[in-house]
C-alpha cells in the first residue's frame, strides 16, 4: 500500500514524497492555507475527513489490509452484512471495518487461568449464568447454518438444472441438424455433430429424460452413418432374446396388457353364440394373451365352445419346438377350466411367408384373426414382388373372419423422407420413455427400455427390407383396411371399461384411454401411443383360398 501524507498531497506536480534537507519549511500561514485547500478538495469530493487525519487513516487502511489478508473467510460475511456503513466518512468507515475483523470469537466457553496450577482451564460461563442459554444459542447457530447450507444447495441445483436444460435443448437441436445432414448425404458434418453431441451428453442426466432418449438416437444415427443403412443385425438379436424383451415390456408398462385385454373383449363378443371358434394369432410370444380369453370362455353362459388356437412364431434357434411347448401349457390351463382346446403352431420367420392352407381353417368355424403390432412389418415395398401387406390382407379376407383385431403404434414412422421420420420418432419415443418413468417394476423396466431401443435403432438406422418398424397412424390403417375389403367394428363400452379398469389396476397416473370413432387409444397424457381397432371382412360371396 502506498502511503500519502499531507505534504505529499499538497506538493508540486512532481509528486515527490521527500523534501530536500536544504529546503525551508513553508510559513505557518502558508501551511494552514494549503491544508484548508486540501480539506476543501476532500469535502468537494464527498469525503468527511481532514488532511491532518490522512496519515492516521492511511495507517488504519494498512491495518485493515493486513486483517483482510489474515481473515479471507470473513470477507463473505462483510459482503452479505445487512448493515451498510457510510464510506464518505472515511475514518469512521475504516474503523467500523476494522472492528468487524478484530472482534474476539464468540464461544460458549471461556479460557481462564487457574492461579494455583498456572494452567488454562475451560469454564462454561453461559452454563453457569444461564443454564439454558448455551443450547438455545447452539440451536440457533445450527439452524442458521443449515438454512445457509440449504440455500447454497438450492442455488447450486438451480444452476445445474439450468445448465442441464440448456444442454438438453442444444442436444435436440443438434439431433435435428445431424438428421438433416444425413438426409442430404453430408456425412462429414453429421460425424462432427455426433462428436459434439457425445460431449453434450456428459452434461445431462442420461438415466432419464431427454438425456436417455438422445443417447439412444445418437447410437442409432452412429449405426446408420458408420455401419450403413442396412448393415448388421440392427433389428435386434435372436428370436429368443426378442421374446424375453417382449415379456418384460409386457410386465413393465400397460401397452401390451391394453392390447391383449381390448382384443380379447372384442373376440369374446364376436364369438358369442358360436360353439366352434378358431383364433389365429400372428405373434404368439409365450401365449401371454390367451389365458384370460380361455378363462372368460369357461365362464360363458351355456358353457364354453371348442377353442382352436393357431399360433404363428419364429422357428426356435436351438431346435426346440417352443411353439408346441407353449401350446401344451395353454392346453393344460384349458383342461383345468373344462374348455375343449386344440393348438397348432406355425413356425415362420416372416408373416408374409405364411400361407392360408397352413392354418387349416374349417369353414364351419367362427374365425378371429389377431394382430398385435405385426401388420406394420408388412409395409415394406419390393419392386420384384407384390406388396406383402396386400397379399396378407387378401388371404385374411378369404378366411372370412368373424373379426380381425388390430393393435398398432399410433405413430408415423413410415414416411419416405428421413428427416420427417426422424422428427416423428424423436417426439414419439420421448413420450414413450416419459411414460416408462412412471413404471417402478425392476428389472422389467430396464429390459423394456432395450425393447424400445431396438425399435428406435430400426426406425432410424435401416432402410429397404431391413426396416420393418414401419408404424403408421390409425387414420392410414382405416384407409388401407377399408380399401382391402374390411369394414370397421365398434369396440363396445365393455372394451372401454376393461381398458380403464386395467389402467386403474396396473398403471400409474398419466396414462389415458380415449375412444376414437369406435377405436380405442392408450396414451401418455394427451399423446396417444397405441391404437386398437376391430374389423370384419365384407362378404361378396364365397372365395377360394389362394395357394
Amino acid at each position: 500500500m502506498v502511503l500519502y501524507d499531507s505534504a505529499t498531497l499538497g506538493g508540486s506536480c512532481s509528486g515527490s514524497s521527500s523534501s530536500s534537507s536544504s529546503s525551508k519549511p513553508p510559513p505557518l500561514q502558508q501551511r494552514q492555507q494549503t491544508q484548508q485547500d486540501i480539506d476543501g478538495l476532500l469535502a468537494g469530493a464527498g469525503y468527511r475527513v481532514r488532511s491532518s487525519e490522512l496519515r492516521k487513516v492511511a495507517q488504519r487502511l494498512e491495518r485493515l489490509e493486513t486483517a483482510m489478508v489474515n481473515s479471507p473467510a470473513d470477507l463473505s460475511q462483510l459482503a452479505s452484512d445487512t448493515i451498510h456503513y457510510n464510506p464518505s466518512d472515511l475514518a469512521s468507515w475504516v474503523d467500523s471495518l476494522l472492528s468487524e475483523f478484530t472482534q474476539p470469537p464468540t464461544c460458549p466457553s471461556e479460557f481462564i487461568m487457574d492461579p494455583e496450577t498456572n494452567q488454562t482451564v475451560v469454564s462454561d460461563a453461559w452454563t453457569t449464568a444461564e443454564p439454558h442459554m448455551p443450547q438455545v444459542h447452539q440451536n440457533i447457530s445450527y439452524q442458521q447454518q443449515s438454512l445457509n447450507n440449504q440455500l447454497t444447495v438450492d442455488n447450486q441445483l438451480t444452476v445445474v438444472t439450468a445448465m442441464e436444460e440448456d444442454s438438453g435443448i442444444r442436444l435436440v437441436h443438434m439431433l435435428m441438424t445431424c438428421a438433416e445432414c444425413v438426409q442430404r448425404g453430408d456425412f462429414s458434418l453429421a460425424t462432427s455433430c455426433l462428436e459434439d453431441m457425445q460431449g453434450l451428453l456428459t452434461r445431462v442426466n442420461t438415466v432419464c429424460g431427454i438425456g436417455k432418449v438422445a443417447g439412444h438416437f445418437i447410437d442409432a444415427l452412429s449405426r446408420r452413418i458408420f455401419q450403413g443403412i442396412g448393415g448388421g443385425s440392427i433389428n435386434g438379436g435372436s428370436a429368443y432374446e426378442n421374446e424375453i424383451l417382449y415379456h418384460h415390456f409386457y410386465e413393465a408398462c400397460p401397452y401390451l396388457k391394453f392390447a391383449h385385454f381390448t382384443a380379447n373383449q372384442a373376440i369374446l363378443e364376436a364369438f358369442d353364440g358360436h360353439d366352434c371358434v378358431h383364433v389365429v394369432d400372428f405373434n404368439l410370444m409365450h401365449g401371454l394373451q390367451w389365458p384370460a380369453l380361455i378363462q372368460a370362455l369357461a365362464l360363458r353362459p351355456g358353457g364354453p365352445p371348442l377353442l382352436r388356437l393357431t399360433g404363428i412364431g419364429p422357428p426356435s434357434p436351438d431346435g426346440r419346438d417352443s411353439l408346441r411347448e407353449i401350446g401344451l401349457r395353454l392346453a393344460e390351463l384349458a383342461r383345468s377350466v373344462n374348455v375343449r382346446f386344440a393348438f397348432r403352431g406355425v413356425a415362420a420367420s416372416r408373416l408374409e411367408d405364411v400361407k392360408p392352407w397352413m392354418l387349416q381353417v374349417n369353414p364351419k368355424e367362427s374365425v378371429a384373426v389377431n394382430s398385435i403390432m405385426q401388420l406394420h412389418r408388412l409395409l415394406g415395398s419390393d419392386l420384384n414382388r407384390n406388396s406383402p401387406i396386400e397379399t396378407v390382407l387378401s388371404w385374411i379376407r378369404s378366411l372370412n373372419p368373424k373379426i380381425m383385431t388390430v393393435v398398432e403404434q399410433e405413430a408415423n414412422h413410415n414416411q419416405p423422407g428421413f428427416l420427417d421420420r426422424f422428427t416423428e420418432a424423436l417426439h414419439y419415443y420421448s413420450t414413450m420413455f416419459d411414460s416408462l418413468e412412471a413404471c417402478t417394476v425392476q428389472p422389467n423396466k430396464a429390459l423394456a427400455e432395450i425393447y424400445i431401443q431396438r425399435e428406435i435403432a430400426n426406425v432410424v438406422s435401416c432402410e429397404g427390407s431391413a426396416r420393418v418398424e414401419r408404424h403408421e397412424p390409425l387414420s392410414k390403417w382405416r384407409t388401407r383396411l377399408s380399401g382391402a375389403g374390411f369394414r370397421p367394428l365398434h369396440l363396445g363400452s365393455n372394451a372401454y371399461k376393461q381398458a380403464s379398469m386395467l389402467l386403474t389396476l396396473f398403471s400409474a397416473e398419466g396414462y389415458s384411454v380415449e375412444e376414437n370413432d369406435g377405436c380405442l387409444t392408450l396414451g401418455w397424457h394427451s399423446r396417444p401411443l397405441i391404437a386398437a381397432s376391430a374389423w370384419q371382412a365384407v362378404s361378396d360371396g364365397p372365395a377360394d383360398f389362394p395357394a
